[in-house]
């Protein structure tokens, strides 16, 4: 029974007394999304997450997103974990776990997500490659497994504590791994406005067509949010 007041003290802890852990870093954040899709025209997404970096090394992030349209509705969440391997190379390497879950009860549909993946992240690029493992459930019928491989990669322009400006590409978020073909586009920026408040936006251009690489229908998409960093 207590133990939402006991993660809610761990967020706002700077250190776990008893245990060689240092709370290094903390961050929480609010986005809204508005998307055109080929399938539901226009459609939202709200979504806020937190995430604790421990050690400077460790971080685990976790959010609740809504999605909606005029004739459906689509709850996303999300649990991660990420680690930096001591590897003796000049450039950061991390190790990558999240579990995604997407359910639409409208349509009685629901999927459970498993990620693993390796990553090299650097100030003005990176890259991570990984498999995504997804279980989906429709009604009664037996769960359908389908290992892809997902991909993600950025490169930054600017890249300074006040401003940040960069183009990414990649077939999964926080929230959602799609399917191989269906990479995304984004153009995003992160301007700090406060000494602990940043300003984020984004321009998805994504593939919406069922042909993969060879698609030629998309989708735009444009969010807004605040990030708090202390």
């Amino acid at each position: 029974m207590y133990k939402p007041q006991l993660l809610f003290l761990l967020f706002l802890a700077p250190t776990l007394h008893g245990l060689d852990v240092r709370i290094t870093g903390k961050e929480a954040g609010v986005d809204v999304k508005n998307e055109y899709n080929r399938t539901y025209n226009q459609c939202w997404t709200f979504s806020g997450f937190g995430a604790l970096t421990l050690n400077d090394r460790y971080t685990l992030k976790t959010g609740l997103a809504l999605w909606e349209t005029t004739v459906a509705w689509e709850t996303d969440a999300f649990v991660s974990a990420s680690a930096a391997l001591p590897l003796p190379i000049p450039f950061p390497v991390y190790a990558d776990f999240a579990y995604m879950l997407n359910a639409m009860p409208d349509y009685e549909t629901s999927s459970h997500t498993l990620l693993p993946a390796l990553g090299v992240r650097g100030k003005y690029a990176g890259f991570a490659l990984g498999l995504r493992a997804r279980f989906s459930v429709f009604y009664d019928d037996p769960p359908i497994f389908e290992p892809i491989l997902a991909f993600s990669g950025y490169v930054n322009f600017f890249n300074s504590e006040p401003f940040r400006l960069g183009l990414g590409c990649a077939n999964y978020d926080d929230f959602i791994a799609g399917n191989f073909g269906s990479y995304y586009f984004n153009l995003n920026s992160k301007i700090r406005l406060l000494k602990f408040l940043f300003l984020v936006n984004g321009l998805d251009l994504y593939q919406t067509g069922s042909v993969g690489l060879a698609a030629n229908l998309y989708g735009l998409a444009f969010n807004m949010g605040v990030v708090f960093n202390w």
